[in-house]
C-alpha cells in the first residue's frame, strides 16, 4: 500500500492557492459515486457514437485511419527509455502520452489485441523508471496523464499483476512528489505549467480514485482551485498571452482537465466560465495566417498545426465556423502530419458528429484582445490564401516567454510572408551553454541573445537601447472597417528612457497595402530611431526612400512616405554570441532617422504587395484621425 503524505499537509498546500468565485472546489466531494474504468474522457460504450462518426466522414476516417496505422508502426518498436537530456525528461514524457493515447485508443476502437499488449509493455517499463523527473515537474505531469490514460481506457483487460504496478507507478511518480513542496511551486503560478501540472495530476487522481477517494477529490479540489490563476490570463478577450504555441500547449491541457471533469461530474466547477477563456478560441483561429502559419511572436514556433482543443470550444459554443483553419488543416493536409501531436485523438473524441463540410468561414474579419499581451489581428480574406494578414502586438517584455517584440508585427500578401518573426530559439541550446535564459531582469542574458531582443523584430529602437522590461503598451484605439482597417498602441513606456511619447498605428487600407505609421515625441535629448522589417525575401534598394522585397516570384515595396528623405539600411542576422542560433536566408531592412530634441515628428510606411502595385496612396493622416 503507497503511504501518502498525511492529509493535514495537503490541505495546508492548498491554502497557498489563490481561489476565485467563479470556481466551486467544494461541490467536488457532493458527488455521487465514481463510474467504474473507463472512465477519462471517453465512457464505457461510448466508442459506438465515434464510430459513426468517423463512418459518416471520409476526413475523420482518414483521421482515424492514420491514427491506427500509427499503432501498427508503434507495436514494433522498442519501448522508451530513460534518457534526460539537460535539465528535462520531457521529450519523452510526450512521446509516452502520444503512443499510450494511441494506442489505448485503437484497443478501444477496433479491438485487435497487439494494440493492449504494445500499451502494456510501454505501461510496465515507464512505471519501472526510476522517477518521472519532478525537478522538471511538466515531464512527470505528461507522464502521469499518459500512464493514468493508459490504465484508466485498458483497466479491465490489463492482468491484476499490470494494474498493481502501474497504479502504484502513478501514486509514487506522479501524484505523491505533486503534494512535496519542493517540486510543486506551479500551484502557485500564472502560466502554463499550473494549466499542464495540474491536468496531469488530476488525471492520475481520477484514475486510482476507487483506491484513494479522499486524497483523490483533494486533488481534484486542489486543481480546480488551482487553475484559475492561469485562467485569469484570458480576461477579458480571449488573447494568450504566451503566444501561438504556449496557447496550443497550456490551454490544450486546460481544455483537457475541464473536460475530464465535465465528462465525470456532468460539471467542470465554473472552470469553462472563467472571463475569456470560451473568447480565447477566437484568438486562436485568427492567429493563423493565409499561410496555415502562425502569428509566431514571443516563444512561440512558426508552423501552426491542428488543434484537437479547437473541437472542445466549437462543441462547447455550438459553432463551427471556429473550425475553418481545423477545416483547412485536416482537408488540405496529409493525416500522417498530424502524427506528431500527442493529443491527436482528442480530436474525434470532441468532434461531436460535426461533418467536416460543415465548418463555415467566419464572418469578421479582424479580431482584436487586450489583456497582458494584446493584439490585433487583421486580413482582408478567410478564403483567398493570396489575402493581406497582419498581426500585431503590443503588451510587455516582462510577459511569461515575452520576447522585446512589443509592437512589433507580421505581415503575409500573395501567399508570402513578408514581415517575419524569429519566434523561439530551443532552450536546451541555451541552456547547455550555461545562458540565464529565464531570468527576465532588464540587464539579464536573456536580453543579449539575437532573436529576444528589439533589434530583431519588426518594432523601433531608440538610441541603440533595449525596451524596458518593466514597460507596456496597451492597445488604444482599433478598428475593422473595411476599407481603413486598423489598430494603435501606445509604446512610451518602452523607451521612457529616451523619448517622451510613442505610439503606432497599424492598418490595412482599401485591402490592397499596409501602413505602418509611429508618431513620436522627443523628450529635451535629440533621438535616434531605427525602424527594422525582419524579412526571408530578397531585398534591393530601388530609391531613397524605396526597397523592392522578393520571393517565390512575388513582389512587395516598402516605400517611406514620412520623412521624406531616408536612406534604406539592411542589417545582418548573423549570431553575434556563440549561443545565438544561425538565422541564414533572413535580412533586417530599415533606416534610421535623428529627431531633433523637443520634437513631434510622424514615421510613415507603407507595405505594396505586387497584385496592388499602382495602388493609389492615401494622404497621410495623425493617428488621431484613424478610423476608430
Amino acid at each position: 500500500m503507497t503511504r501518502f503524505k498525511p492529509f493535514w499537509k495537503l490541505v495546508t498546500l492548498m491554502l497557498f492557492v489563490t481561489v476565485t468565485t467563479m470556481a466551486q472546489p467544494s461541490q467536488v466531494s457532493n458527488n455521487g459515486p465514481m463510474p467504474g474504468h473507463p472512465r477519462l474522457l471517453l465512457l464505457s460504450g461510448e466508442e459506438d457514437a465515434l464510430k459513426r462518426t468517423i463512418s459518416a466522414d471520409k476526413t475523420w476516417e482518414k483521421l482515424h485511419q492514420a491514427i491506427v496505422a500509427e499503432c501498427d508502426q508503434l507495436v514494433g518498436i522498442e519501448p522508451l527509455k530513460r534518457i534526460q537530456i539537460g535539465r528535462r525528461l520531457l521529450d519523452k514524457s510526450r512521446e509516452a502520452l502520444r503512443r499510450i493515447f494511441y494506442l489505448s485508443y485503437a484497443w478501444r476502437m477496433t479491438h485487435q489485441l497487439n494494440y493492449l499488449q504494445r500499451a502494456e509493455t510501454e505501461l510496465l517499463t515507464i512505471a519501472a523508471f526510476s522517477d518521472w523527473n519532478p525537478t522538471h515537474f511538466l515531464d512527470v505531469a505528461e507522464m502521469t496523464m499518459a500512464v493514468s490514460i493508459g490504465y484508466d481506457w485498458l483497466y479491465n483487460d490489463l492482468s491484476e499483476q499490470s494494474r498493481s504496478t502501474i497504479k502504484e507507478a502513478i501514486l509514487k511518480k506522479g501524484i505523491e512528489p505533486s503534494m512535496d513542496s519542493k517540486y510543486n511551486s506551479w500551484l502557485r503560478s500564472s502560466n502554463n505549467w499550473n494549466q499542464v501540472c495540474n491536468a496531469g495530476i488530476t488525471y492520475g487522481a481520477i484514475a486510482v480514485y476507487e483506491d484513494q477517494p479522499e486524497q483523490s477529490k483533494a486533488l481534484i479540489s486542489r486543481a480546480v482551485s488551482a487553475v484559475v490563476l492561469p485562467m485569469g490570463d484570458y480576461k477579458p478577450d480571449g488573447a494568450y498571452p504566451e503566444g501561438y504555441s504556449y496557447w496550443g500547449y497550456g490551454t490544450s491541457f486546460n481544455v483537457m482537465l475541464i473536460s475530464a471533469l465535465d465528462k465525470l461530474f456532468g460539471n467542470d466547477f465554473g472552470l469553462s466560465a472563467q472571463p475569456g477563456f470560451l473568447k480565447t478560441a477566437g484568438y486562436l483561429e485568427n492567429m493563423t495566417a493565409p499561410s496555415g502559419n502562425a502569428y509566431n511572436y514571443s516563444d512561440s514556433g512558426l508552423s501552426g498545426e491542428l488543434q484537437p482543443a479547437m473541437f472542445w470550444f466549437a462543441k462547447k459554443l455550438n459553432d463551427p465556423s471556429l473550425l475553418w483553419v481545423e477545416r483547412s488543416r485536416l482537408m488540405n493536409s496529409n493525416p500522417q502530419n498530424h502524427l506528431r501531436n500527442r493529443l491527436l485523438p482528442a480530436a474525434l473524441l470532441w468532434s461531436n458528429g460535426v461533418k467536416v463540410a460543415q465548418m463555415n468561414a467566419p464572418k469578421e474579419a479582424m479580431w482584436v484582445g487586450e489583456g497582458k499581451t494584446p493584439v490585433a489581428l487583421m486580413r482582408t480574406s478567410w478564403t483567398d490564401p493570396a489575402a493581406i494578414f497582419v498581426g500585431m502586438k503590443g503588451g510587455s517584455p516582462g510577459t511569461s516567454h515575452a520576447h522585446m517584440d512589443v509592437g512589433s508585427f507580421v505581415m503575409e500578401a500573395d501567399g508570402v510572408r513578408w514581415a517575419m518573426d524569429f519566434g523561439m530559439q530551443e532552450y536546451e541550446s541555451l541552456e547547455s551553454k550555461g545562458v540565464d535564459l529565464w531570468n527576465m531582469k532588464q540587464n539579464s542574458q536573456r536580453w543579449q541573445i539575437l532573436r529576444y531582443n528589439n533589434f530583431a523584430h519588426n518594432t523601433l529602437s531608440i538610441n541603440d537601447e533595449l525596451q524596458a522590461v518593466d514597460g507596456k503598451a496597451p492597445l488604444t484605439a482599433h478598428s475593422s472597417s473595411a476599407n481603413f482597417m486598423n489598430a494603435q498602441v501606445d509604446l512610451s513606456s518602452l523607451y521612457k528612457q529616451s523619448i517622451a511619447k510613442a505610439n503606432r498605428g497599424i492598418a490595412v487600407v482599401d485591402k490592397a497595402y499596409v501602413v505602418v505609421q509611429d508618431e513620436i515625441e522627443t523628450s529635451p535629448a535629440e533621438a535616434t530611431v531605427r525602424w527594422t522589417l525582419l524579412t526571408s525575401a530578397t531585398v534591393k534598394v530601388t530609391g531613397a526612400n524605396q526597397a523592392e522585397l522578393t520571393k517565390d516570384g512575388k513582389v512587395l515595396t516598402i516605400q517611406v512616405m514620412e520623412p521624406a528623405q531616408i536612406d534604406f539600411k539592411t542589417w545582418p542576422t548573423e549570431p553575434v554570441y556563440d549561443f545565438d542560433a544561425p538565422n541564414p536566408g533572413t535580412t533586417l531592412v530599415g533606416f534610421e532617422v535623428k529627431l531633433p530634441a523637443n520634437t513631434k515628428s510622424v514615421i510613415q510606411v507603407t507595405l505594396t504587395p505586387g497584385s496592388s502595385a499602382g495602388q493609389k496612396k492615401k494622404p497621410v493622416e495623425p493617428l488621431s484621425q484613424w478610423p476608430r
